[in-house]
Formats: structure tokens, sequence, C-alpha cells
């Protein structure tokens, strides 16, 4: 038996149909974007979109010019990531086309984000003549966009604009993906001659193949000796991060994470054992998850990272995965089962049952969990040469629940797995779809969300080189980060990952330290040993007030472990090896 379940928990809910008398297409539009929270949009103005940008000054919403399309991207997606939900408005073909990659990785990672094109106007297009910016045709753009978002509208209709935006919009919030909406400068101001009221969208859910699903785990769940959570990402998108402490906490299984979903819980919860990572990461977490009689999967993405290169060994008939969108309990799928309503129903089952405080008493084996580890044994080697793992070691000694940690792919994201976070959702990275440049502008995106945290981003020299004057932004706001800078004269991953002194994985050197004098705001440290790099941090620590960026050199063919394990299972796929 399936019924419609009004979407009544998103946050468009309680939306009352307001009066859209004398409301433009733009001013609709604006208006929807802050019921859904977004205070701050990104993005860089052209003439296609510079009327909807006037509306945009003029309204309640924050307008944060970027450097790039694609560094606009990337820091909507990290905003999106912490405010549920965030916007990049851009111009037409140059704009839309410069910022497809930051989409495509929010869309593989289930980041909200609504892009906002603008276009050429439809009484111009009547002409004939070739305009400006346009590739082959008007739809290129709406085609190629239609390709990594979740929904899409060109808002060329005055009688169905508004309608067009509350779809668009509403698919954003229930799929946790990119949107992507265009609109043609000449409708910007366009009213609509129709009244207009949000009435809100519905789902189907199963509510037999529900119950039954929950039935089905509850029972394994009484019966499982060694049971664990595998908590993802989704958990964190949907926002069922007490939903599954509650079902943790209620049965007592131990908690961990992927990579991609580290800090979806607080990692000095009780509860947390560690990062599973199959053989690339600590191989006590590794072991304790492939040998539980029961492995709950909640909003994990099975990708070949989190799967620490498919060396995740997890029998199908002791695993529950479920997501948003698939449940499967060993080899039976059930569908249209909501992802929250399952997490509560399994709680209320175990209640129900009166099993639960039995089972909330099982103990998580000593050598697992980070709550009681201590960095008190750290002793400091002020003379010796920089290595990743001991920055690692270092920061662990500073980060706290005010912090917001953002790595960039390589081994600032591998090194920083072993980074404690103190409170959920406070660790940004690319961790599935690994786009280089993302931790500087998602830094802009991350200080612009949470202006009360201190945002600490770690970044290679490769990937700065990237998106590095997105710098100048954070500065140009007010925002101050800490930038450590990994320098390793190039993209140390690729090293590791082909053998060989290639010419091509090398970059240019660059005086970052400098970089503070360009932009005229800021303090340039450049450290070669742990002496220098502990001042330097203790110092960035203590100054608040304005930004730090430490160059830290490292030892030459200095690696993680986790990045030398993975090399190693991957070496040989990048050589062209088949296995």
């Amino acid at each position: 038996m399936k019924y419609k379940v009004s979407e009544t928990e998103s946050r468009s809910a309680g939306i009352q149909r307001r009066t859209t008398a004398n409301l433009s297409v733009g001013a609709y539009l604006i208006q929807r974007l802050m019921d859904y929270g977004i205070d701050d949009l990104f993005g860089i103005p052209g003439d296609y979109v510079l009327s909807f940008y006037s509306d945009l000054e003029k309204s309640p919403i924050n307008v944060v010019g970027c450097t790039r399309e694609d560094c606009a991207g990337f820091a909507a997606d990290a905003y999106s990531r912490l405010r549920g939900m965030g916007a990049v408005c851009v111009t037409y073909c140059v704009g839309g086309l410069s910022v497809c990659n930051s989409i495509a990785g929010a869309y593989a990672e289930k980041s909200p984000v609504v892009v906002i094109s603008g276009s050429p106007g439809l009484q111009e297009r009547k002409v004939g003549a070739l305009l400006h910016h346009m590739v082959r045709d008007f739809r290129t753009q709406i085609d190629v966009f239609e390709k990594f978002t979740i929904a899409g509208a060109e808002l060329n209709d005055p009688l169905t604009a508004f309608s067009e935006i509350d779809r668009v919009l509403d698919a954003c919030d229930r799929f946790k993906r990119p949107v992507y909406l265009e609109l043609p400068r000449d409708m910007v101001h366009v009213v609509p001659p129709v009244a207009h009221g949000y009435s809100g969208v519905s789902y189907e859910v199963d509510v037999e193949a529900t119950q039954e699903a929950i039935r089905e785990t509850c029972e394994r769940l009484k019966q499982a000796e060694r049971p664990v959570i595998i908590a993802g990402v989704e958990l964190h998108r949907f926002g069922l991060q007490d939903e599954m402490l509650r079902l943790a906490e209620s049965a007592g299984i131990p908690i961990a994470t992927t990579m991609l979903g580290k800090s979806v819980v607080s990692e000095r919860h009780p509860k947390f054992i560690g990062l599973y990572e199959g053989a690339i990461g600590d191989s006590k977490v590794t072991e304790f998850v492939e040998n539980s009689d029961l492995v709950l999967l909640l909003g994990a993405f099975l990708s070949d990272i989190n799967l620490g290169i498919y060396t995740a060994n997890l029998d199908p008939d002791r695993c529950v995965y479920a997501t948003s969108e698939t449940l499967r309990i060993s080899h039976h799928h059930y569908h249209n089962v909501d992802l929250k309503e399952f997490l509560v129903g399994l709680s209320e089952c175990l209640l129900s049952s009166g099993e639960a405080s039995d089972l909330s008493v099982r103990e998580i084996p000593k050598s697992l969990g980070r709550s009681a580890e201590t960095t008190d044994d750290f002793e400091l080697q002020a003379a010796q040469p920089l290595r990743t793992s001991r920055i690692i070691q270092m920061l662990n000694r500073l980060i706290d629940d005010r912090s917001i940690v953002v790595a960039d792919v390589g081994d600032s994201l591998f090194a920083a797995t072993e980074l404690t976070i103190h409170d959920r959702g406070e660790f940004l990275s690319p961790a599935y779809y690994t786009s280089m440049g993302f931790s500087i502008p998602a830094a802009l995106g991350a200080a612009t969300a949470r202006p009360d945290h201190r945002v600490v981003v770690l970044v290679g020299d490769g990937a700065f080189q990237m998106t590095g004057q997105e710098l100048s932004t954070l500065m140009a706001r007010g925002h101050n980060p800490i930038v450590i800078l990994l320098d390793n004269h190039g993209y140390g991953t690729e090293r590791f990952l082909h053998e060989g002194e290639w010419e091509y994985n090398e970059v240019h050197p660059w005086r970052y330290t400098e970089l503070t004098k360009v932009y005229g705001c800021g303090v340039g440290h450049l450290v070669e040993n742990e002496g220098e790099f502990q001042e330097a941090v203790d110092s960035a620590w203590k100054d608040a007030e304005q930004p730090h960026l430490i160059q830290a050199r490292l030892m030459e063919d200095d690696a993680s472990e986790t990045l030398k394990k993975l090399a190693d299972r991957m070496s040989h796929k990048v050589s062209g090896g088949s296995d």
C-alpha cells in the first residue's frame, strides 16, 4: 500500500499561500531562495544577469562576488553543506559553463546548490543574429546542466515561472542535489498576470514495505552480537544525525564513518570508533567492522575511495544498506522507503520490544574510539623537517568545536582523516568527486555560512595554484582563515601513483607568503621544521583578527600512511593494469 506524504518536514514546509500580486519573476525567485534559508549567494555578474543582480543587491540576500565562476560554485557547495542549501548566480555560457565542474562535484556528493544563470532576452533571440556568449543554440547550456542537476527550468513563460521555481527548488531540497534555473534578462521584471500560491510537494512512501523493512532489521539487531553502523554523508545532508544517534545509543551500536562522511557524528562521541576505509585505513577499525555480524550502512556512498579502493570486505548477507534512494537488507530489496522513517522506526521497534536497554550495554573495545585519545604524549622535535602526519598531530592539539576544517584532495585529505573533529558537519572535502582546487573557495563558503567559527584550510601547492586567489575574496570580506599550504613543489599524490621523475608533476615555486602583501592583508609564515610550524600555528590560533597563510615546506618524498596504502592499491591501475 502506498500513500502520499506531504513534504511537511522540508524547510519549505509551513510556507503559506502568499499574495503574489505585483511580484516579478526575479522578486519571487529571491523570496523563495530566502524561504529555504539562503541568506548569501555567490557568483560573478555579467550583462545577461545584471538586471537580476540589481534586484539581489536591493534584497536582504548578501551577494558575494568571487574571482572565478568555478570558485563561486565551490563556495556555494560548501555553504550548502553547512546551511542546507546554497546558491550561485552567473551569466550565460561563459559563466555557466565555467561553473560546471563545481556543480558536477556537488551533484556527485549530494550537495544542494541552486544554479541561477542569466540568458539572452526572449525578444532579442527573434532577431536571428548570433548573440555573444552563445555556443551552438540557445539551449546548449540547459542541455549541459541537465546531465548533472536533479531538476531544471527555463523561466520563459510568465504563466508558469512561479510554479517552475517552486518545482525546481523543492527538488533541490528533497533530493539534496543541484538544480538549474535559467532566467532570460527580459523576464526578470515581468509580473505574471495570474495569482500564484505555493502548495507544497508530495512523494510516495510504501507503508507496508517500510514496516516490513523495520521488522526484518529489528530482528537482525536483536540477534546480532557485534553490530556496527557505518554512517555516511547522507545523514548529514538530510539532517538525520540525531535519528542515527538515537538508534546507536538505544541498541549500543558502535559507529564508524566513511571518508566522505567524516564528521557526520562528533568524533569524540563515546560510540564513535573511527573511519572505515578498508585496507587503507586503521586496521583495528577495519577488523572490527568486517568481523561484525551485522553492518548497518546508513546513508553511505559505496565509492572506490570510501571502500578503500575496493579493499572493503563486507559480506552482503550481513549488511543492511539504507540510503535516500534505496534500501537493501541482505538480498531483499525494498522500494519507496523513507530513510528518516526507517531510522525512527528501528529505534521505536527496539524500545517497544523492551530489549533496547539490554542491547545498549554493549561495550566498544578499548582499542577503538577517539573519545579517550590524548595528544599529551606528542613530543615536539623542533629541528625535525616537516612531515604531513606530524602536522596533523600538532593540529589535533588545537582543533576544537569552533573549528571548521576544509581539506583539498590528495594528502591534504588523506592525512586529515586522522584529525579528530569535535562537532558534526565541520570537516569539508570533496572526498568522492576529488576535484583539486576545492578548499580555498570552499573556505569562503564555510566562513560565510558560519562566521562564528575559525576556518582551517589544508591545501597542497598544486591545488592552491588553481584557485588560491579566492583567498583575496576571503580577506576582502573580513574573514580570517588559517591556510596551511603543504608545499612539496608539485602533485605529490600523482608521484606515488605513477613512479618516476615525471616533470609534469612539478609546479612552479611561488613565494606564497608574499601574497598577503599583494592582497594587502594577513600574515605569511614560511616554515621548514616542526619548531617553526608550531610557532606559526600557535600565533595564528591566538590571532583571530586577521588571516594567516602558513607555507609548510615538507620533507622530500613525504606522504601519509593512508596515501601510501592507497597508492599501493591504485598504482597498477594508473599504469594500465586491469585489476
